[in-house]
């Protein structure tokens, strides 16, 4: 099951990274983002903040504590030049990814169809 969680979170930098390039946003307004948008999205808001610190580390994201709204201070997250290059790695990756899966799909229904 480890093996499992870890492999979910294999491209939860590439969405938190889409739903920044969409606009700035604080953690668990992205964990709902990724949440509402993603069918079978797993990750919990723990993972979220740890791929964000990460993240940040790297250059990818930037942030600033919002503290003019009632309320906690919330930290709020902005993509970087470098998040979008990260981006458009991301892409690429998936699109590769993409290419693979078409393919075993197409041999398969094929194989499929000739035992049939």
């Amino acid at each position: 099951m480890p093996a499992k969680k870890r492999q979910q979170y294999r491209h939860l930098p590439a969405f938190i990274l889409l739903v920044l390039a969409q606009g700035e946003a604080h953690g668990g307004a992205i964990y709902s983002a990724l949440n509402d948008n993603l069918p079978l999205f797993q990750a919990d808001t723990g993972a979220i903040y740890r791929t964000l610190q990460q993240m940040e580390k790297e250059g990818a994201v930037t942030s600033v504590w919002n503290i003019t709204e009632s309320g906690p201070a919330r930290k709020i997250y902005r993509i970087t030049p470098a998040g979008w290059n990260k981006l458009d790695s991301w892409k690429h990756d998936i699109e590769l990814r993409r290419a693979n899966l078409n393919y075993f799909l197409t041999t398969y229904e094929k194989l499929k169809a000739q035992k049939d």
